[in-house]
């Protein structure tokens, strides 16, 4: 291990940390069992090194010298992921993207800008709308998320109803290859130049590439808002006028439904109890923000939606980007994490209702819930959250695990998708085969080899690690 850690410090030098202040904080992300089980004394591994570039060739010498000694390594943006898509095992180098940060152009004609792949999302999106301009992509996790991280992620925000989620917004990307060769994909608006590259890399999780500069395209800031709220006779009756104003063509950048209890939770008296909060947002220019609000107010009334105060919308912008932290949570004995799915109109009651259920019959269950946040022409997304309290602590962990496999199923037995927007990690790894089938995982396996075929980019996650690398 010394020997690869002399040879990054002869080429990069100071670059390269080894306290033990940096290394442990770069051992793993916000994984909710992560947490537990760091808790319960089972942390994650510090790597023997971080390296904290601060150029896509620092990155590429590190991928090199990493490659010779056949070091696995791990790439290190925000740290802020969910699903255990950092969690560093034995002998691990940490190449830390945060030291690429800033914007690197902008062009306001032709409303791109390209970023350093470690600049946190929420300066990302200060800078262009000092310029009038946004990204447009509002992750809840903008202010501790990397633009970076949004790309290997695949990461979704709450504006992707009528913005697009990141494979829309992406423009290019630079990205160092395991071998440490660069690939720069072009800048163009769209290319029939064989498959998209940029697609190999959005979702792959820090496995087949280590992202380094990021351009997106751009929208000007809207010119006109507006903010309304209605309440429904439960989720399935709120789904009903949703995937009808997405039929017919209107794009409100937030369409955001709380099932009962979750509305309860969320805005109090502003939804009365065992009724579904949908709140809306319109904006762009006066004419169409105010229009489209309208129509989509009376498909909401049609649909037996009575309006509600929209003081409920303000008070979810105020707290829109509140961040959860699992280790409180986890001290009071309570298994706690979010799940998040998909599917086409007509199974998304019938993968609410199984979730529900099923996560309702973990013994020791005291919430589980849902709210749809991400609505599409063909279907919408359900982001579950479940609150249990295990009899002992020595149960949390499978009382986590069962949680999960049992969302999962339910999910799978109804036609879902097991990701959204938070991808795969490790928590979903071993699903991943019933989402794509054996033949998928072994087509991204192929990728996987072809590129690095000594299988060191991020072990273990999003794929599993092969018994022969031969």
């Amino acid at each position: 291990m010394q020997d690869i850690v002399s040879d990054l410090q002869a080429e990069l030098g100071a670059r390269v940390m080894c306290e033990s202040a940096v290394t442990h904080a770069h051992a793993r992300d916000t994984w909710s069992l992560a947490e537990l089980l760091d808790y319960q004394g089972q942390p994650a591994c510090s790597p023997i090194a971080v390296v904290e570039a601060g150029s896509t060739a620092d990155v590429a010498a590190a991928m090199r010298i990493c490659r010779a000694h056949k070091t696995p390594v791990v790439a290190y943006g925000g740290g802020s992921g969910v699903c255990g898509g950092i969690f560093v095992g034995e002998g691990t180098v940490v190449v830390s993207t945060r030291g690429l940060s800033g914007l690197i152009s902008l062009d306001n004609g032709d409303l791109t800008a390209t970023f350093g792949a470690g600049t946190m999302g929420g300066d990302a999106e200060r800078m262009m709308q000092e310029h009038g301009l946004t990204i447009g992509h509002w992750p809840q996790s903008i202010e501790v998320s990397t633009v970076g991280g949004w790309v290997a992620t695949r990461a979704s925000g709450q504006y992707s109803t009528g913005y697009g989620n990141i494979e829309d917004i992406v423009l290019d990307l630079e990205v160092v290859l395991p071998d440490g060769e660069i690939l720069r994909t072009r800048r163009t608006p769209r290319a029939a130049a064989g498959p998209d590259l940029r697609q190999l890399f959005l979702g792959s999780e820090g496995t087949l590439g280590i992202v380094t500069e990021v351009t997106v395209s751009l929208r000007p800031l809207a010119e006109h808002h507006v903010r309304q709220a209605f309440h429904f006779d439960g989720l399935a009756a709120a789904l009903a006028p949703v995937q009808q104003l997405m039929r017919e063509g209107w794009r409100p950048p937030v369409v955001r439904l709380y099932d009962p209890r979750e509305s309860r939770r969320h805005f109090d008296e502003a939804c009365p109890k065992e009724r579904a909060m949908l709140i809306l947002l319109h904006e762009g220019p006066k004419t169409a923000a105010t229009v489209e609000a309208s129509e989509v107010a009376a498909l909401c009334e049609k649909a037996g939606g009575v309006r509600a105060d929209s003081s409920a919308v303000d008070e979810w912008f105020g707290k829109r980007n509140e961040v959860p932290s699992f280790r409180s949570l986890v001290e009071g004995g309570l298994v706690v994490d979010t799940i998040e799915v998909a599917s086409t109109w007509k199974h998304l009651v019938n993968i609410y209702d199984a979730v529900t259920k099923s996560l309702s019959e973990v013994p020791g269950m005291l919430s589980a819930t849902a709210h749809t946040s991400h609505a599409y022409r063909s279907g919408a997304n359900l982001y579950f959250t479940f609150v249990a309290k295990p009899d002992t602590p020595e149960s949390m962990v499978d009382v986590y695990r069962d949680c999960w496999a049992r969302a999962m199923r339910a999910t799978l037995d109804h036609h879902g998708g097991i990701a959204h927007h938070h991808g795969i990690g490790r928590v979903r790894r071993d699903y991943l085969a019933s989402e794509i089938g054996d033949t998928g995982i072994a087509v991204l396996s192929q990728i996987k080899r072809a590129l690095d075929p000594d299988w060191l980019l991020n072990p273990g996650n999003l794929l599993p690690e092969p018994t022969d690398r031969n």
